[in-house]
């Protein structure tokens, strides 16, 4: 059995090893819902009752259980994000007479993967790696906001063993540690008067990183009647994040050297739905629910002083996403797919900054899998998602406040538009033939 576990966990761990870059965003705040290129193609729908192939686990580890003998997939997923930020009237002079972000937007790779392998007509165990969190912004260095940010980095690694049992011919349940790498990166721009000239100025930076441990559980319930309903659970992952910050200023040296700040990455609940329509069509709904308020205010404490130096005021609301997919079985090898999602984000003009302009957005996907033999799948997607226009005030008593040396506030006012266009591709690989015949399920998967 050791070396079966350890057979699945290279699987499953295989395209994680090999990340190119750190993903931007797609889903609410610096999350990242692009673990599955089944899922992609449904925008996701469904995900918690296993429509997103053995990915699934990624929202409800359960979904486990529904495949006999060992199975890999594997995900990798193109994020290409386009965003702007252009200057608004009440920006400080000078900053108001310097342009607008340019694309802050940067494309990136994401990896994920999943394997499941039966031991058992009962027990099965599985492993789900991924990023769960991830950011990429970068204006160009001289700004009209570049004293509220230069470029900022969120990444993640996540990996997810579970153990899944099959209560009943109809009830699955399962849970597993959550083992989860997270880092940052923030910088921005050091006013020195707002008198000044604001170009070429000096940066300074907030970097650190942390690993820790949550865990996942969901529940998986086949009827007769070719329904399937599934409920998964993330639980928030407490960061310990250690590192350093920098200030290139005499007059704030003191604020420079070891910070330590905690980090609470937020709950994620899914529920999702399958149900047959007829024996080709399927119909799927999905919902999430992300605890992105418990972030609230990150305060960067300073190991030698003691104190805080730094914080960074997040304060962001819960977010839910909606969606509403489709599969159809055009032949025996091949599966067309779209859907449809509408996401509220927990970031609105209460707590908008230029490091995550983020906004409600609308996706709609499309997709589909080829069947190259009895053991291969092939599978594609493609989403693009419209994001909402959203106003941003930086300044006193607002998001990302700082101020210069002088203790004199800098205003800037905006307005950010973006989109997403996201390309995903994979495989789900049927290693050898099942040890153990699975009881006959009431919803047989073509795909």
């Amino acid at each position: 059995m050791l070396g079966n576990f350890r057979a699945i966990a290279l699987a499953g761990a295989s395209l994680a090893a090999v990340a190119l870059g750190t993903a931007s965003a797609e889903a609410g705040a610096f999350g990242l819902r692009d673990q599955s290129a089944i899922g992609l193609g449904m925008s996701f729908a469904g995900a918690g009752a296993g429509a997103a192939g053995v990915s699934s686990m990624f929202w409800n580890p359960a979904t486990v259980t529904m495949r006999p003998g060992w199975v890999s997939e594997q995900n990798l997923t193109f994020i290409n994000l386009q965003g702007d930020i252009r200057t608004l009237p009440g920006t400080s002079a000078p900053y108001s007479a310097l342009p607008g972000s340019g694309d802050i937007g940067q494309g990136a790779v994401l990896p994920s993967g999943a394997t499941s392998y039966q031991l058992n007509d009962r027990l099965w165990i599985g492993i789900q790696t991924g990023a769960p969190f991830g950011l990429v912004t970068k204006p160009r260095d001289v700004w009209a906001g570049e004293a509220y940010g230069r470029s900022n980095r969120i990444f993640s690694l996540a990996f997810n063993p579970v153990v899944g049992f099959k209560v009943t011919d109809w009830l699955s349940v399962a849970a597993g540690p959550n083992i989860e790498y997270f880092r940052l990166t923030l910088r921005q721009a050091v006013p020195l008067t707002p008198l000044l000239p604001a170009t070429a100025l000096p940066s300074s930076f907030i970097k650190g990183d942390s690993w820790g441990v949550g865990f996942t559980a969901g529940a998986l319930i086949t009827a007769p009647t070719g329904t399937t309903l599934g409920v998964g659970y993330r639980s928030s992952v407490h960061h310990d994040i250690d590192g350093s910050i920098g200030v290139p200023l005499l007059a704030l040296a003191p604020l420079a050297g070891q910070v330590r700040a905690k980090l609470n990455t937020p709950e994620k609940v899914t529920a999702g739905i399958t149900q047959v329509i007829s024996p080709v069509f399927r119909m799927s709904l999905g919902f999430e629910w992300d605890n992105w308020s418990r972030l609230g205010d990150v305060g960067i404490v300073s190991k030698t002083l003691g104190v805080t130096v730094n914080h960074l005021p997040l304060r962001y609301k819960d977010g839910y996403t909606y969606s509403l997919g489709g599969e159809y079985d055009w032949s025996p090898n091949l599966t067309l797919r779209a859907g449809v999602s509408y996401e509220q984000s927990p970031i609105d003009f209460e707590n908008r900054s230029v490091r995550l302009p983020d906004a409600d957005r609308v996706g709609l996907s499309i997709g589909a899998s080829y069947r190259w033999n009895e053991k291969l799948l092939l599978t594609a997607g493609y989403q693009h998602l419209f994001v909402e226009r959203g106003r941003i005030l930086a300044g006193a008593g607002r998001d990302y406040n700082v101020s210069n040396a002088l203790g004199q506030s800098i205003a800037f006012a905006g307005v950010a538009d973006g989109s997403a266009d996201i390309v995903s591709v994979g495989f789900r690989y049927q290693f050898g033939e099942p040890a153990v015949v699975a009881a006959p399920a009431p919803l047989v998967r073509k795909y």
